[in-house]
């Protein structure tokens, strides 16, 4: 694997009521992406998100946060990645996950939307292609199905709120080396950390 990376996604939900939730996880990942590159998201309507060009290393990256729902997130994504010809394997998503514990964060190339309605619209929108890469920020699971969508879309304890921010600042260390298409040195560093 050694797809350089254009467009890094955020997924989450717009306003108020949903920063900070667990299913925001993704969002905040870009957010802070942004801050650590002096650059500003801008909503920018054309492609129905959060939206900023930056430089890394002499390069052109777009980060993009949507700001529609989260089951709607595909279209955001795919105007973006058809305006600038972006072919999916080299776009990274960040989002949340169920199946990693809080502190812990993995990169991934392609695969199933594993029940999560942002992947699934993504997956959809992109002409059903799975070949894009995601960060997955691990969220933890409930432990029953049924109160899953409650627990994405509330807030998690201060511990794990500090646990899910350490991984995401591991991930924002390795960014410049999955943009270079490093990913097996990427993956070896943030795959073998653990936030305490």
């Amino acid at each position: 694997m050694n797809d350089k990376i254009d467009l890094i996604v955020g997924l989450g939900n717009p306003g108020t009521k949903y920063a900070h939730t667990r299913h925001n996880a993704g969002a905040e990942f870009v957010e802070q992406l942004a801050t650590k590159l002096l650059v500003n998201l801008n909503q920018e309507k054309k492609y129905s998100g959060l939206y900023a060009k930056a430089q890394i290393n002499g390069k052109t990256i777009h980060l993009l946060i949507p700001t529609t729902y989260m089951n709607l997130s595909g279209s955001s994504v795919a105007t973006l990645a058809n305006f600038y010809k972006i072919p999916p394997q080299n776009i990274l998503v960040a989002h949340d996950e169920l199946d990693i514990a809080p502190g812990t964060a993995r990169f991934k190339k392609s695969g199933g939307h594993g029940g999560h309605n942002g992947l699934r619209d993504i997956i959809a929108k992109l002409g059903n292609n799975r070949d894009f890469y995601r960060l997955r920020i691990g969220i933890g699971h409930p432990g029953i199905a049924k109160d899953v969508a409650n627990f994405v879309l509330a807030k998690a304890p201060q511990k794990e709120q500090h646990m899910t921010q350490t991984a995401v600042e591991e991930a924002l260390a390795h960014t410049d080396t999955v943009i270079d298409g490093q990913w097996n040195i990427a993956m070896n560093k943030l795959h073998s950390f653990k936030a305490v």
